[in-house]
C-alpha cells in the first residue's frame, strides 16, 4: 500500500508546482485590462499546459507585454477592439536604440502642388473616408498620445507563427516574373525615374476571404532595390485579413522591410519602425463606411513623401492627416530614394481544397464593370527630385492573372490618371 499511495503523492506535488508556474491571467491578457473586453479573456490560459503548450503561453505572454505599452487611456470600440492611448514616446518605434531619447519630428514641407486636386466623375456619389470604427464611442486620445489597437492573447493563437507575428511571409511579392508564389496581384506601376513619394484616392471595400489564412488589401507600393534580398518597401493602405485582425473588415495599414520581407519590418506597430505623431489614427483600425455595389463610394486618400531635409518618409491620410514617418535609418536604398512605385491590389491564394481560392481582390468584381462597382484608384501620382507632385507618367499595368483579377486604365480631365481593378478570384475563367 505504501507504494500505491506515493503513485499518487508524486503526480499531485507535479500538479500543484505545474499550477504556481502558470503566468498570471491578466499578464496574458495585457498589460492593462478592460472590464468587460472579451477579447482579452484568458480563462483557459490557467488551465494546465503540459510541455510545448505551456512554453507557447509564456512566449505568448512575453510578446503581449512588449507590444503593448502602458496608456493614459483605454477606449472600447464597437467592434471589439482596444485603442490605448499611449504616451508618444513609449510607442513601439522607441524601442528602437537609434530612437531613444529622440522627440517625435514635425512634419515637413508637403510637395509642390500638393493642393491640386482633380474632382471625381459622378463626385456626388463619392466620399472620403477618415473615420475609423473606434471614432463611434466619441472619445479621443489626449495630445501627447497616440491611438494603438492593442494585440490580444486571440490575435496571437490564431498566428500560423509567433515568431513571425505582425510580418507577411517571406515571397517575393512584386518580382514581376513570378507567377507561382500564391501572391497575385494587378497593379499599375512606374520606373523609369527615381521617386521621392506617390499620392493616390482608392475607395474602400470588405472583399470576401475564402480562407482564414489569405488576404486582400488594396495599397502604395514605394519601392527601392533589387529583387533579391535587399529589397526595400514601405506600403500603406487597406487590408481584409483575419488572421491577424479576427474579422473581415477592412483597415487602414502599414508595412515596410529592408529585406525582401525575411527578418525586417511588419505591419503597423508590430516592430520597432514607424514613428506615429496623430492622436486621431489608430494604425490596424477598422475604416468605416465602406462603398456600396452600385451605390455610394467612399475612398481614402493617401500619399507617401520624402523629407527632402532629414530623407524621412512620411504618412499623410486624407486632407492634411499627417499620420507619422519611418526614419530613413530603417533603410538601405530607401534612405535615398525610390526607383519603383506601384498602385493596387494583392491576394494571397493557398489553393484551398486543391483549386484557386474565392477571395476577392477590390470589390469582387472584374473591372469591366466600371465606376460604382469596381474598385479603383484614382488621381495616380509621384513626387519627383524637386519634391513636385506630378502625374504618374508611363503607367504600367499588369495582372498576374487577369482570369481571376484584372486591371484596366485610362486618364481624363475628371480623374487624371486612374483604373479599376480587381475581380472575385475562383469562376469559370479562374479555376
Amino acid at each position: 500500500m505504501a507504494s500505491l499511495s506515493g503513485f499518487y503523492f508524486v503526480p499531485l506535488l507535479l500538479l500543484l508546482m505545474l499550477l504556481l508556474a502558470s503566468p498570471p491571467t491578466a499578464a496574458l491578457a495585457s498589460s492593462k485590462p478592460v472590464s468587460g473586453d472579451a477579447g482579452n479573456s484568458t480563462a483557459s490560459a490557467t488551465r494546465l499546459r503540459p510541455g510545448k503548450e505551456l512554453v507557447k503561453y509564456k512566449r505568448i505572454r512575453a510578446l503581449l507585454k512588449k507590444l503593448n505599452k502602458p496608456s493614459l487611456k483605454t477606449i472600447k470600440s464597437q467592434d471589439g477592439d482596444i485603442i490605448d492611448c499611449v504616451p508618444s514616446h513609449l510607442q513601439p518605434a522607441f524601442d528602437h536604440p537609434k530612437l531613444k531619447g529622440q522627440k517625435i519630428l514635425n512634419p515637413p514641407e508637403r510637395p509642390k502642388n500638393y493642393n491640386f486636386t482633380i474632382v471625381g466623375s459622378g463626385s456626388g456619389k463619392v466620399g472620403e473616408v477618415v473615420v475609423q470604427a473606434w471614432h463611434a464611442t466619441g472619445e479621443a486620445c489626449p495630445e501627447g498620445t497616440v491611438p494603438i489597437r492593442r494585440t490580444t492573447e486571440k490575435d496571437l493563437l490564431r498566428a500560423s507563427s509567433l515568431r513571425r507575428y505582425g510580418r507577411k511571409p517571406v515571397h517575393r511579392g512584386i518580382r514581376r516574373d513570378s507567377t507561382s508564389n500564391g501572391h497575385e496581384h494587378a497593379v499599375g506601376y512606374v520606373n523609369s525615374e527615381q521617386y521621392y513619394g506617390a499620392k493616390a484616392s482608392v475607395n474602400v471595400w470588405s472583399p470576401r476571404i475564402g480562407d482564414p489564412s489569405e488576404f486582400s488589401l488594396s495599397q502604395i507600393w514605394v519601392i527601392s532595390g533589387s529583387f533579391g534580398n535587399d529589397l526595400n518597401t514601405i506600403e500603406a493602405g487597406w487590408q481584409v485579413s483575419p488572421e491577424l485582425y479576427g474579422d473581415s473588415n477592412p483597415r487602414f495599414f502599414t508595412y515596410w522591410t529592408t529585406d525582401a520581407y525575411q527578418e525586417t519590418g511588419c505591419y503597423n506597430h508590430n516592430c520597432r519602425g514607424f514613428v506615429q505623431t496623430t492622436n486621431k489614427i489608430a494604425i490596424g483600425a477598422a475604416i468605416t463606411p465602406e462603398s456600396v455595389y452600385n451605390g455610394r463610394q467612399f475612398d481614402i486618400t493617401l500619399m507617401l513623401w520624402k523629407d527632402p531635409k532629414h530623407g524621412h518618409w512620411w504618412l499623410e491620410l486624407g486632407s492634411g492627416l499627417v499620420v507619422g514617418y519611418w526614419p530613413s535609418y530603417l533603410f538601405t536604398h530607401l534612405a535615398r530614394h525610390a526607383n519603383m512605385v506601384q498602385f493596387g491590389g494583392e491576394v494571397v491564394n493557398n489553393w484551398p481544397s486543391g483549386s484557386h481560392t474565392a477571395t476577392q481582390m477590390g470589390s469582387g468584381h472584374f473591372p469591366s464593370e466600371g465606376f460604382d462597382r469596381a474598385a479603383y484608384f484614382r488621381n495616380l501620382q509621384v513626387v519627383d527630385w524637386d519634391n513636385n507632385l506630378i502625374p504618374a507618367a508611363s503607367l504600367k499595368l499588369l495582372a498576374d492573372h487577369p482570369g481571376c483579377y484584372d486591371i484596366q486604365g485610362g486618364s481624363n480631365s475628371y480623374w487624371g490618371s486612374y483604373f479599376y481593378y480587381g475581380g472575385p478570384g475562383r469562376n469559370v475563367k479562374c479555376p
